[in-house]
This record gives C-alpha cells, sequence and structure tokens, in this order.
C-alpha cells in the first residue's frame, strides 16, 4: 500500500510540473508575441536573438517567429546531443510549445484580429505603447519563467548557447556564461536598432523580467538552500561540484528517531539550477531526505557581497 501511494504520489507530482511547465511557457510565449515582438525590444533570450538575426537576414521570407522557431527547436537538438537525456527532458516541453506559441499568439496582434484588440503598436498613442509594451512584457516574460522553473522545467534555447561556452571554457560558471550571452544579445540590438529609446526599453524590461522572476520563484530571495541527507552523499556532493559548479558543505548529524549517525550535504544555488539538483539527488538517492528553502542573503566567493 506505501509503495502505491508512493507512486500515485509520484505521478501527481510530475503531473503538476507538466501542467506548470507548460503554463509557463505559453505565458512566456504571449509575452513576447503580443509586446517584445511588435516593438523589436531586445530583452536577450531567444525572442531578443530572433529580432537581431531578423535585421541581419536581407530575405524577406525569414520573420523572427520563423527565425525563433529554426533556433529553438536546432537548439534544442543541439542540446540534447551535447548534454544527453537529462537536458532533453526537462526543455522537451518549453522547446516544443515555446515557437508554436509565439506564432500562434502573434495572429492576435493583427489589425483584423479581435477587432486590433492586440495591436497595441497601432493605437496611436506611440511613445506610451512601446513603454507599456515593455512593462508588460516584462512582467509577462518573468511570470513564464518562473513558472516554468517551478515546474523543474528549462525554456532551453540560448541557455544551450551558454552551456556550449561552459564545455568550451571549463573555468566559466554557467550563471556568468548566461549573463553574457544575454549582454551580447542586447548589445547586438543597439547595432541593429540604431534606435536608443527602444534599446533602453528592452534593458528595463528585461531587468523588470527579472525581478518578477525572482519574486514569484523566490520571494525575493537570490538564491535557494538544499539541505540533503543521503547515504550517497559523497556522490551527490561530487556531482553537484563538477557539474553545477556549487561548493557543498557535509555536516554531521544524527537521526532523531533512529539514533543513527548521518551525511548532510548543504548547498546554496541559483533558481535555474533547481532542477539540476533535484535530478542530481534523484539519480543517486531516489530515497534521499531534501528540504529547499529561501536564502535571505548570500554572500562570498561565486556570489555577489552586498
Amino acid at each position: 500500500m506505501r509503495i502505491k501511494a508512493r507512486t500515485a504520489k509520484h505521478w501527481l507530482r510530475i503531473e503538476k510540473n507538466v501542467w506548470l511547465t507548460v503554463a509557463g511557457t505559453l505565458v512566456l510565449a504571449f509575452g513576447s508575441a503580443i509586446f517584445l515582438l511588435p516593438f523589436n525590444l531586445v530583452t536577450g533570450g531567444m525572442t531578443g536573438l530572433s529580432i537581431v538575426l531578423d535585421a541581419l537576414i536581407p530575405f524577406s521570407f525569414w520573420s523572427p517567429e520563423r527565425i525563433l522557431t529554426v533556433l529553438t527547436w536546432g537548439l534544442f537538438f543541439l542540446g540534447a546531443l551535447l548534454f544527453g537525456r537529462p537536458f532533453a527532458l526537462k526543455t522537451l516541453i518549453s522547446s516544443v510549445l515555446y515557437p508554436i506559441g509565439v506564432a500562434v499568439f502573434s495572429r492576435l496582434v493583427d489589425r483584423e484580429m479581435l477587432g486590433g484588440f492586440f495591436n497595441l503598436a497601432g493605437t496611436g498613442y506611440g511613445a506610451l505603447s512601446a513603454l507599456l509594451a515593455a512593462l508588460f512584457g516584462g512582467v509577462l516574460v518573468g511570470a513564464g519563467c518562473a513558472l516554468t522553473f517551478l515546474g523543474g522545467g528549462s525554456t532551453g534555447g540560448t541557455d544551450v548557447i551558454a552551456f556550449v561556452i561552459c564545455k568550451l571554457l571549463p573555468r566559466m560558471k554557467s550563471p556568468t556564461a548566461i549573463f553574457t550571452v544575454d549582454a551580447a544579445i542586447i548589445l547586438g540590438g543597439v547595432f541593429v536598432t540604431k534606435d536608443l529609446t527602444v534599446t533602453l526599453l528592452g534593458i528595463l524590461s528585461a531587468f523588470l523580467a527579472s525581478a518578477v522572476i525572482d519574486k514569484i520563484f523566490l520571494g525575493g530571495a537570490g538564491a535557494l538552500i538544499a539541505e540533503i541527507i543521503s547515504d550517497e552523499y559523497e556522490a551527490i556532493s561530487r556531482e553537484v561540484i563538477e557539474k553545477l559548479a556549487r561548493t557543498t558543505t557535509i555536516l554531521d548529524a544524527t537521526g532523531g528517531y533512529t539514533g543513527r549517525p548521518r551525511k548532510m550535504i548543504s548547498v546554496c544555488f541559483t533558481m535555474r539550477q533547481y532542477a539540476d539538483i533535484v535530478a542530481i539527488v534523484n539519480r543517486h538517492d531516489k530515497n534521499a531526505f531534501m528540504t529547499v528553502y529561501r536564502a535571505h542573503e548570500v554572500s562570498g566567493e561565486g556570489w555577489t557581497r552586498g
């Protein structure tokens, strides 16, 4: 009976995570299609990269939506090839659904669709419309990413480029590589749009998205802490250090009921690494006891000291 209950609970958790990932991906696609793409707001990520490449490619056949589809699916297969099955499973839903969602929601921007209700660029309010697009686009993109992270998924996309950079430059940590890729995309947007106002609105939207992700996923905290009790503590600790570039602390613990001496791993990590931490623990010990909670403040090597 206990095995059946555990199995049912396991599948309910998977179902919840799938729905969170689906909802997050659709919110992300809606925010990108309705607010960012019509105003060419380069905020980093796949949407920003698509806008930059669309300006550089001289063929009229290509549109940001088509470029986004090709890039997303291409990077998904590249990531699956280089990083294996765990990466593919984590990014599958978003990689399939995001380009489709953007293509569908982009049709709502047409003036003929719903009386032009979603055609913000054609309302005649000019700069105000662009500002509203940056604000609401940032909020929706941030909310979509946060829901996807809560579901244990990943939006993939430009993260693959960052992971490839980490593979080529082992000393570079993944957060640094992700920031570098997004910064390069935004910088590229400066040259292709040649409009300081649009560039600043894109940066504003990117910062807003980041703030919303922190608020929803972390409640405003900058990091998470996991405490993991497992007999496989050495293997778990080693993989966390090698693959996530996060140091661990191994503590002595004693079971309150059994009186048995145990080892507990304590590790700080970012929200992007949440699904990776869970996957590593499950890979080595499905019965490990793990507690995850928000960190109020983290400082020291590898973190920003306030």
